[in-house]
């Protein structure tokens, strides 16, 4: 039997029913709303590091003061936008050949007098046991198998050196915002888990600094010679670390944050702080930015993008790009130099304008990396058909075949 409509539809309407849509959540809103106008950076940022260690969430850093609102600075009249996307097919033991495929798709838009549009797909297939894990130099029997959350971490750090290898194909001199979707932050090669992580260094260090930092470097090469401001752009985010940094503003403790020592045995709600319990930076944003202006920018205090992004250390701020609140993030590099910082803005406020409220140059890129379920089915044909023709065993378990066999 499938899913039972009737019964779901029942539990949406219960859950909405008690959901926290109200009066209460509008005045918790306004008492979050009163802290971002009227907080002082240096003083939020002083209650983060008086707290370091203490805290049961993640604040942001203020880089700007947190209430500011910038509208979008004109854009150049020539100009281009880079952008690379990514899917892939991963490893999967129910097929005769251990193999993963990566497709990252990319574009290359020219606006203005010499407008063009150049549009690229490079898929990879990864077989060899180089591609298929990740090796400790030193001990060489140590390896990491480049699968499930892994392999979209390999995947994140060729889309971003697909995109520095465009950047630096650009001969054209044009000011140009070069584009990744979603975060900067690999998030999963931080964290309080021994050694520094889920993953031991050895994968830190090929995916992070050979990696990603490696690609943002070059790209930074590049801005050296000509303007070039690069970033990602995160749709509908749902991240709350500068609701975090304005609760430590609300905080009536001294000293502040010691919230696992003081509040631990507090009934939720009797805390001033706890105003800003269940909001968003989207939602706190939505109230605060017109169109195609930009928020204060802010810094990232996750573990590895503080601890072992040096100059590409991440930044973000927040953007009105008329149908939603994006996020953008940007290296610190791009975030504290004016003139980088404000391309960026402009060209993401303009190219999402041209994309109808999401950025034209990822759509695009997008589509040149979509990997559908007609691509698997076929990937699964042709790795089937290979075999077969060279007289190599074919076989897939029980499961699976019952899956692709029609029932009554």
């Amino acid at each position: 039997m499938a899913l039972d409509l009737y019964r779901t539809a029942a539990q949406i309407d219960a859950a909405v029913a008690i959901a926290d849509f109200g009066s209460a959540r509008e005045r918790r809103m306004e008492a979050v709303l009163a802290a971002l106008r009227d907080g002082d950076a240096a003083t939020l940022n002083a209650r983060v590091e008086e707290a370091q260690g203490l805290l049961a969430f993640l604040p942001a850093e203020a880089v700007e003061p947190p209430g500011s609102v910038f509208d979008a600075p004109a854009v150049p009249d020539d100009f281009s936008v880079v952008a690379t996307d990514g899917s892939h097919i991963d490893v999967n033991r129910h097929l005769p050949l251990r193999c993963a495929l990566v497709n990252i798709g990319g574009c290359r838009l020219t606006y203005g007098a010499g407008a063009d549009a150049e549009l690229f797909s490079r898929p990879r297939l990864r077989t060899s046991d180089a591609e298929l894990f990740l090796r400790d130099p030193d001990t060489p029997s140590a390896r990491q198998a480049v699968e499930g959350a892994l392999m979209g971490l390999v995947r994140t750090v060729e889309e971003a050196m697909a995109l520095a290898e465009a950047v630096e194909a650009d001969d054209s001199g044009l000011p140009t915002l070069a584009l990744l979707d979603g975060t900067l932050v690999l998030w999963e090669l931080g964290g309080e888990l021994p050694p520094r992580g889920r993953y031991p260094d050895y994968v830190r260090e090929q995916l992070l600094d050979d990696g990603l930092l490696s690609a943002l470097e070059r790209i930074r090469d590049v801005s050296a010679r000509r303007q070039v401001a690069v970033g990602s752009y995160i749709s509908l985010p749902n991240s709350t670390e500068v609701v975090n940094l304005l609760r430590l503003g609300l905080c009536d403790l001294d000293p502040v944050g010691h919230c696992q020592t003081h509040c631990r045995a507090l009934v939720p709600g009797t805390r001033r702080c706890d105003a800003a319990h269940g909001l968003t930076d989207r939602e706190l944003f939505e109230r605060t930015l017109a169109p195609g202006q930009r928020s204060a920018v802010f810094a990232s205090r996750s573990p590895v993008a503080r601890d072992a992004y040096g100059a590409h250390r991440v930044h973000f701020f927040y953007v009105n790009v008329e149908e939603e609140i994006g996020r953008v993030e940007v290296p610190a590099w791009v975030a504290l130099d004016p003139a980088s910082l404000s391309l960026a803005h402009a060209l993401v406020v303009d190219n999402a304008r041209r994309g109808a409220g999401y950025p034209v140059a990822l759509q695009e890129a997008h589509e040149q990396a979509v990997v559908t379920g007609a691509d698997r089915e076929a990937f699964r044909n042709m790795v089937e058909r290979a075999l077969e023709e060279r007289g190599l065993p074919v076989y897939t378990s029980q499961k699976q075949r019952t899956k692709r066999r029609p029932w009554v």
